[in-house]
């Protein structure tokens, strides 16, 4: 993960990515080392389950899916992804989403996986849908970010072989 730190960069930075993500963008690569510092710590505590995402044969890291916010006495997790504006609109997500719910739900062993989408993020939603996730929540002005309150929408997928 450490050899991808410019590629996390620009994924934690880009205006584009981050249009729907509603957090700070990172300012410099020793942020983004950080970042991945605790993404490996995480991940070494088995609090984070995290994937790189490349086209087929090649290296360079295009986006990343996540499985955290674990709660392990619950049996759910939060899903979170983001992809290279480039490459959006092409099924990768989609791959990626359907691999990282099969782990979720039969290597984890999650009873469900929710995700936390902004309200204008059609594609995101589109791809939950696509996925049998179901809307769980609509909170107005749920949290505060740049000055604004803004709204959160909650979606969850229940284990379909439970």
């Amino acid at each position: 993960m450490k050899e991808d730190a410019g590629e996390i960069f620009f994924l934690r930075s880009d205006k584009d990515v981050l249009k729907y993500l509603d957090r700070d963008p990172a300012q410099s690569m020793e942020e983004t080392n950080h970042w991945i510092e605790m993404i490996i710590d995480s991940t070494k505590k088995n609090d984070v389950v995290t994937w790189g995402i490349t086209l087929k044969n090649e290296d360079q890291l295009i986006g990343t899916i996540t499985i955290w916010n674990i709660r392990k006495e619950h049996y759910r997790a939060e899903i979170g992804y983001a992809l290279h504006p480039v490459h959006q609109g092409k099924g990768l997500m989609q791959e990626a989403m359907t691999k990282v719910l099969d782990y979720g739900f039969n290597q984890i062993k999650l009873h469900s996986i929710e995700a936390n989408v902004n309200p204008e993020n059609l594609s995101s939603i589109k791809l939950l849908e696509k996925n049998n996730f179901f809307r769980e929540g609509y909170f107005k002005e749920s949290f505060y970010h740049n000055g604004k309150f803004l709204d959160a929408v909650i979606y969850s997928l229940l284990n379909p072989n439970a």
